[in-house]
């Protein structure tokens, strides 16, 4: 029984832990591009929409998804997607892509902000660690709850 106090917050601190690994990684990788990055023109080829959510009383999100493709600066056509991109990019529209040399398929068509993008990450690190630190209190709490029962639970 005690073992489901410890292993399931534990479980929770370490997917917490991991989705603000990516979470960092990403936000890395996309000021890297913005800073350090080459540019291109590139041509969106396809622009479509996915849902999630809406069962019960769980209200819909919709992402808003674009395909560009663009030419490297060494020659090779690069094909990506990209998520939660502008809605006023359509099919067939032309618009500037930033990429890095090195790995032109993480390649971004959003304008450059570097300081939405600190606040964004920044807010989402603060929620995971509220999270982390609930988990944590459940974990510490527990173990006061058990080492004072000493054995009196059954």
């Amino acid at each position: 029984m005690e073992l489901l106090f410890y292993a399931v917050p534990g479980l929770m601190l370490a997917g917490l832990a991991y989705a603000a690994y990516r979470l960092i990684r990403r936000a890395r990788r996309i000021g890297r591009t913005w800073s350090h990055g080459l540019t291109a023109e590139a041509r969106c080829l396809r622009m479509y929409t996915t849902t999630s959510g809406g069962g019960g009383d769980t209200s819909v999100h919709t992402t808003l998804h674009h395909v560009y493709e663009f030419r490297a600066h060494d020659g090779r056509t690069v094909r990506f997607e990209e998520a939660n991109g502008p809605a006023t990019v359509l099919e067939g529209d032309f618009t500037t892509v930033r990429y890095l040399p090195d790995n032109p398929q993480g390649a971004t068509a959003r304008p450059p902000a570097p300081g939405r993008l600190v606040g964004e990450a920044g807010c989402a690190l603060v929620f995971l660690g509220v999270a982390g630190a609930i988990c944590a209190g459940i974990i510490v709490l527990a173990h006061e709850a058990f080492t004072v029962s000493d054995g009196l639970m059954p």
